[in-house]
């Protein structure tokens, strides 16, 4: 492994209402790491594992946010994820919406990469969704 990235973390004001809304969504498991409000997130098959096989994605984790949640226009403060979408992301966004996610990049074509956008989860952190496949049908990636 070269500097590659191989986990990511997601801060909760409340830890079960983003793991219901990231189980929903994406169909993601969580499973709590012991006493500490930490979950370890299987993002699903085909992500790297823990005795450092090769993947495709990466797992992460959920923990307990220290201190208030991002304010409503704030910028990013920190780092945040992308996640791949087989299928139609459109219908992805409009779903992650309809499970109390609020709009922060709306989605669009973009030529050369595919189709995505970003949203807030209910919690406040911006992740953004993305297809190879553009609105018309084409491939980009």
């Amino acid at each position: 492994m070269a500097n590659l990235v191989v986990h990511f973390e997601i801060h909760a004001s409340e830890p079960q209402r983003l793991i219901d809304f990231y189980s929903e969504l994406f169909g993601w498991t969580f499973t709590r790491f012991g006493d500490v409000e930490y979950w370890v997130i299987l993002t699903g098959e085909g992500s790297i594992q823990n005795g450092g096989e090769a993947g495709h994605g990466i797992n992460g984790g959920l923990t307990r946010r220290q201190g208030p949640a991002p304010e409503p226009g704030a910028p990013v403060n920190g780092a945040n994820f992308v996640v791949g979408v087989d299928g139609d992301v459109d219908a992805m966004y409009a779903r992650g919406l309809e499970l109390g996610a609020t709009v922060a990049v709306p989605m669009e074509d973009m030529e050369g990469v595919g189709r995505g956008g970003y949203l807030l989860d209910p919690d406040g952190n911006v992740f953004g969704i993305i297809s190879p496949t553009m609105s018309d049908g084409t491939t980009q990636m």
